[in-house]
């Protein structure tokens, strides 16, 4: 019993350390800015001022929308495309399958930012500068999700998909109608860090996005806070990051069982 209690206690105090800056950052968005400094959460003279200052000067609404619609296409497509070229490299057998996994797992080890000039040449060739597609054609693949996707579908019974197919199923009927209902772990792993990433990525849309009507909500708190707009307001600062970090947080905190399952269960099956 003893034993059980020190556990909780150190689990909680480690939980409490990791959360501490964050929660710090949140309540110090409601001080005034003498109090910013002070360790403690709470404070007499909370208000929101911060957060009317950040709405008042930047557009962090049409930010966050754009954001989300640039987010959800990405998080969609890896999706899509991932589950069925993992489909393809998991149950189907075909000449240059074991190269073709060789080949994406390389691609894994390749940095965003060697590949960043050639791509945005072509962008600028194809004529998507300032537009929703330039954001979103890059990030449609993933060859993380696709690895994710292969492995997790290893383990689904042989005998489920030939049963399937004496049902006059074809891959495509049984990918979604069978294997994608039984991999939500997987898909809402894929899922969530697609999100997150593409959520929280600054580099790529201040390269092809010019356009504040078209700014993501990361690129334009980015320029919001080092162009100078939010002077030497420590708390408007700390208030648009804050705005910035709440949908990851509530999107993980929704899906977070299926993302702790995917990750204890997917493993490197051959």
């Amino acid at each position: 019993m003893k034993g059980k209690i020190l556990t909780y206690f150190i689990l909680i105090i480690g939980a409490f350390v990791f959360a501490y800056p964050f929660l710090w950052m949140v309540f110090a968005t409601l001080k005034p800015e003498f109090e910013i400094a002070d360790i403690w959460f709470f404070s007499k003279n909370i208000s929101f001022k911060n957060y009317s200052i950040v709405l008042g000067k930047i557009p962090i609404i049409r930010a966050f929308f754009n954001s989300l619609f640039v987010s959800l296409s990405i998080t969609f497509s890896v999706i899509l495309f991932g589950s069925i070229v993992g489909y393809a490299l998991s149950r189907l057998n075909f000449r240059g399958r074991e190269f073709l996994l060789i080949l994406i797992l390389f691609t894994m080890m390749i940095p965003f930012q060697i590949t960043l000039i050639p791509t945005y040449v072509l962008i600028v060739k194809l004529g998507l500068v300032d537009t929703y597609a330039g954001l979103i054609l890059p990030g449609m693949m993933s060859s993380f999700s696709i690895l994710v996707f292969r492995q997790f579908f290893l383990t689904i019974p042989e005998s489920l998909i030939e049963s399937a197919r004496l049902d006059g199923c074809n891959d495509l009927q049984i990918l979604f109608k069978i294997i994608i209902p039984l991999s939500k772990p997987a898909v809402s792993t894929v899922g969530i860090l697609t999100f997150m990433s593409s959520w929280n990525e600054v580099l790529w849309p201040l390269i092809v996005i010019r356009d504040e009507k078209l700014m993501t909500m990361p690129q334009l708190v980015t320029i919001f806070v080092l162009g100078g707009q939010a002077g030497s307001q420590l708390g408007v600062q700390l208030a648009s990051a804050t705005l910035l970090a709440l949908p990851i947080i509530i999107a993980y905190s929704f899906f977070q069982r299926y993302f702790i399952e995917s990750m204890a269960t997917v493993g490197l099956k051959e």
